[in-house]
């Protein structure tokens, strides 16, 4: 997912053809106060026609006096859903939750057609992250913000990613938890450090997560690769659903395949691969 500065038209318009899954147009850090009545007013003219590719708008916290204003005016626009910034507890979710139901009676659309990610990015988000996910059905995923979370417990971003371990496992068994799809990963600030950012991906992709946000189409094409069944990965779930099946037709519930045991998790995982292989990756 690509964010961008949701005053720039240019760099938003740049974005639709940059490889990306989806779009974020974004509302608030990258956006300065005295700019943000400019920015939805930017978001709502490209948005004015549907766009080529999922977007979601990243919307100010449900503390601030933009949170209003950010709703109301994207509300109706073809958009995919929200994220909500600096998301720390259930009632904040619930609360957007609550104002976005409000907002698509206005606009006209079905309650809950607005999906919901909180951004997580700080220690309180972090401890109630399982709470977050279950907050309300709207709850699409998490995303993760780990510039803000080193910033908030005392810590620096490192290259290695030691920091990030524990938030990255409490956001992945958050979601999982709470049966929703896998979070999404932080941007990597550094976004011409190439081999950082696919280090970075694999890590976040090894701990559970289905996707990363970035911030320069250069990340994109990195990220897309790091995240797509490699072609062993691919033809091994295609021989466990294979034998699986066949297995099963004989009655049998346990095999193996290419030496290993195997089980209806690891099935339904091979079929997840294969589906993400086909479809480009989660709805």
């Amino acid at each position: 997912m690509l964010f961008v500065p949701g005053d720039d038209i240019h760099k938003c318009n740049k974005a639709f053809n940059a490889g990306a899954d989806a779009v974020i147009l974004d509302l608030e850090d990258a956006v300065a106060p005295e700019r943000k009545a400019a920015a939805r007013e930017t978001v709502r003219e490209l948005l004015q026609n549907p766009p080529p590719l999922p977007v979601f708008v990243r919307i100010n916290a449900a503390g601030t006096p933009y949170i209003l204003a950010d709703m109301r005016a994207v509300a109706g626009l073809p958009v995919r859903g929200l994220m909500l910034a600096k998301a720390e507890s259930a009632e904040e979710v619930r609360r957007v939750d609550w104002l976005a139901a409000l907002f698509e009676a206005e606009a006209g659309r079905p309650n809950g057609a607005l999906k919901l990610i909180p951004f997580v990015e700080s220690a309180a988000g972090i401890l109630r992250a399982g709470e977050i996910a279950a907050a309300c059905p709207r709850v699409a995923c998490l995303a993760f913000g780990g510039n803000d979370y080193t910033m908030d417990t005392g810590v620096d971003y490192s290259r290695t990613g030691e920091e990030l371990y524990f938030a990255r496992s409490k956001l992945a068994a958050a979601s999982a938890a709470a049966g929703i799809l896998p979070p999404l990963d932080t941007v990597n600030p550094d976004f011409r450090d190439v081999p950082a950012l696919v280090e970075d991906a694999q890590r976040a992709r090894r701990l559970g997560f289905q996707g990363k946000m970035v911030i320069h189409p250069a990340q994109v094409a990195p990220v897309n690769e790091v995240f797509s069944p490699s072609a062993e990965e691919l033809a091994r779930a295609g021989r466990i659903v294979a034998a699986f099946d066949a297995a099963r037709e004989q009655g049998r519930g346990v095999i193996q395949v290419d030496g290993r045991m195997v089980e209806l998790p690891i099935v339904r995982r091979a079929r997840r691969i294969i589906s993400l292989a086909g479809g480009g990756g989660e709805e």
